[in-house]
């Protein structure tokens, strides 16, 4: 094994780097692992960490990894789910995020585990599949998150055949939000459908919204 002289006298590492070497050194860990000028001292430092926890970070100790990506494998193998799954360059760590805690729950990642989903899609997916909701409503390329987002909360309302008609990409998350609101107060369909069209704005939707909220009070009043 290499003393740390070696490693500095090399030129071919960093201030920081060589900090971490040094300490691999310390702890008597195997630093040629991750004692290499491609490594970024953030790297080196989650495979010193796996290194303590004992695993096997061969999985995850490859340059294209970047740290926060590596942070995600190393978590996975501590919580016994298949990284295998997700330990591929196409996911970024905000990715690889949410698919880890998705396995971790058990859940189906299936509906989510590709790349045509970014991080924010992928995280409203697997909370639908966490509340036991039926997430083929909304689990769709074109809708974003902010869309995803108010359709899952109107089908946890208990309006899942109601808000899946609006399940849309002309719908924004701000219109489908107002059109939720309708369910919520308690207005049928064919009330709500006198605003929910893709052509009026959500503030335009929203003073109709409330111009029919006060009808229906008036009414309740009477």
């Amino acid at each position: 094994m290499k003393s740390f002289e070696e490693y500095k006298e090399s030129g071919l590492f960093d201030e920081l780097q060589l900090e971490k070497i040094e300490q691999g050194l310390e702890k008597g860990l195997d630093v040629s692992i991750y004692a290499k000028p491609e490594f970024h001292h953030y790297q080196m430092y989650q495979i010193i960490e796996g290194l303590e926890d004992g695993i096997d970070v061969s999985i995850y100790a490859k340059p294209e990894f970047d740290d926060w990506q590596m942070t995600q494998i190393k978590a996975g193998i501590l919580n016994k789910v298949d990284v295998n799954i997700y330990a591929n360059t196409k996911y970024n760590g905000d990715q690889m995020l949410q698919i880890r805690l998705g396995l971790r729950e058990g859940l189906d990642i299936s509906w989510y585990a590709d790349p045509i989903y970014d991080e924010m899609q992928m995280y409203q997916i697997r909370l639908g599949l966490e509340d036991g909701i039926d997430v083929k409503i909304y689990a769709k390329p074109e809708l974003n998150s902010s869309q995803m987002y108010q359709i899952r909360l109107g089908i946890i309302g208990g309006f899942k055949n109601e808000i899946s008609e609006y399940a849309k990409p002309e719908f924004d998350a701000e219109q489908l939000w107002q059109i939720r609101c309708g369910f919520t107060d308690g207005f049928d369909e064919d009330d709500i459908s006198e605003y929910a069209k893709p052509e009026y704005s959500w503030e335009q939707m929203l003073k109709m919204r409330v111009e029919l909220l006060e009808e229906f009070l008036e009414l309740v009043n009477k």
